[in-house]
């Protein structure tokens, strides 16, 4: 039996989970208290008839933190389905729907700095757990500060048949994704591919794609490193920087780059020009719609280009703008029949698929549009620039005293307070996730709070470079002086 301690920090549940620092937040017994929330969660809903999937990234102690929560939830008498080796953030998704599950969980922080790790709940449909859900579970967690664990040895709990181990089944999940693919294009096109899964836990399941499709694939930074290389797991494009030069200098057609979890994705063209999480969405839904026939609107997020408003546009179609979290723009695609929703920070789904972020599914469909379309990234994107005008995102991470974040919060959203944009016209201000400043030339600032880590972020799009870096300074002049 183990006592929680109530001098244990709180857990709270961002956009992306539960996310804390390794040795600080997250803890053992911080992470047993989360395992046995859901426990009761389960309970409370009557869901205890099937089992939970659990599933892990390549972080530290996220191997060692599904055997503690197995440990509870085979002591509250739940089955768990744990994976034997590290699977990416779709898979566990993924699973949850093709069994039809009612819950799985993934150990990751995706892509947050190595010193992170985290737990993602997944709930029925293979969907991001609401804010209803994580509302709850962290109530559960706070009312139940002092309960004792009834935790069950690994050895007791596979002899009463608690436990079913496998080994990452991705058979169905690849097969799913090939399915969806015109195999014959990519086939024949014979693209060289270099690959960096970033240290992550999303290498297998693309390797094979991209084999069965008979593309030539080198890798790099695919060996196991807690610490990621020295840098952020995240595929941004200065941290793609080696991938790019490696790119150009080795011939190759395409490199493809992922976070942590394998659930964010970054591309760069044979120049060694980096593809943003915007483009990607633009260059997909464009292909998707006017190539193959795909009809329907689109979904992004607050802080995602407004190009995507003007590609639908031209299609008759909608483009739905949701609040900051994946689970808004899976919500969305069923909601409106969308044909795929993304957002700017790199993940995206297309309808027919997972209700999650899945870099695998977007690289291995972006590689098709390739293909068959017989067009290099650079030049897909300037067909579009030539239809629809060009688009400068500009992002700026601000940090700041814990003690600030009340008065940043109060300036920005009860005073309402906004800087002074010279020569801009704002059409209207929105507050349903942080501030959005809507300019009557289509362009925009948006600042909020980041779900997952203590950071003010600002992004901000116009026509020109320059007139979005001068809102985000504008933003940041008001906020911090």
């Amino acid at each position: 039996m183990k006592q929680i301690t109530k001098n244990a920090p709180a857990i709270r549940f961002g956009t992306g989970g539960w996310r804390g620092i390794i040795g600080d937040d997250f803890i053992k017994s911080n992470i047993q208290r989360v395992a046995y929330a859901v426990c009761l969660l389960a309970k409370e809903e009557n869901r205890t008839e099937k089992p939970i999937v659990i599933g892990y990234d390549r972080r530290f102690l996220s191997a060692t933190a599904v055997k503690w929560i197995a440990e509870v939830m085979n002591g509250m008498g739940l089955r768990v389905i744990l994976m034997e080796r590290s699977t990416p953030t779709p898979l566990i998704m993924f699973l949850v729907q093709h069994h039809e599950l009612h819950y799985g969980i993934e150990v990751t922080a995706s892509h947050n700095p190595s010193e992170y790790n985290g737990i993602k709940l997944i709930v029925d449909e293979g969907r991001d757990a609401p804010v209803e859900t994580t509302a709850r579970l962290e109530a559960l967690i706070d009312v139940h500060f002092d309960d004792e664990l009834p935790l069950l040895p690994e050895s007791e709990a596979v002899a009463q048949g608690l436990i079913n181990r496998v080994h990452a089944p991705f058979n169905d999940f690849i097969d799913h994704i090939l399915s969806k693919l015109n195999q014959n294009a990519v086939k024949e096109r014979g693209l060289r591919i270099l690959f960096d899964p970033m240290h992550g836990s999303g290498i297998f399941p693309l390797m094979v794609i991209l084999q069965t499709l008979r593309c030539t694939v080198d890798l790099i930074n695919d060996n196991k490193d807690a610490y990621f290389g020295g840098g952020t797991p995240a595929p941004t494009a200065s941290r793609l920087m080696d991938l790019r030069n490696r790119v150009v200098d080795g011939g190759y057609d395409l490199g493809i780059a992922f976070d942590g979890d394998g659930d964010r994705l970054g591309v760069v063209d044979e120049n060694g020009n980096y593809i943003d999480a915007n483009e990607i969405l633009c260059l997909l839904y464009d292909y998707l719609h006017r190539v193959k026939g795909w009809k329907g609107p689109v979904v992004r997020n607050l802080a995602t280009t407004h190009l995507l408003d003007r590609i639908a546009e031209s299609f008759g179609e909608k483009c739905y703008e949701v609040p900051i979290g994946f689970k808004y723009i899976s919500s969305a695609i069923d909601r409106y029949d969308a044909v795929l929703g993304g957002e700017s920070s790199g993940g995206l789904t297309v309808r027919g698929h997972i209700h999650g972020k899945d870099s695998i599914y977007a690289a291995s469909l972006f590689i098709e549009m390739v293909c068959t379309t017989k067009k290099t990234p650079a030049q897909l994107m300037n067909d579009l620039e030539e239809r629809f005008g060009h688009f400068e995102m500009v992002e700026s991470n601000l940090t700041f005293p814990q003690e600030q974040k009340a008065e940043i919060h109060r300036l920005l959203m009860v005073e309402k307070r906004l800087p002074a944009f010279d020569g801009a016209t704002v059409e209207r201000v929105g507050y349903e996730d942080g501030c959005k400043v809507y300019f009557s030339d289509g362009s925009f600032v948006i600042c909020r709070f980041s779900g997952t880590e203590p950071l003010l972020r600002i992004f901000a799009e116009a026509c020109e470079r320059e007139i979005a870096e001068s809102y985000i300074r504008a933003f940041r002049e008001m906020v911090i002086g």
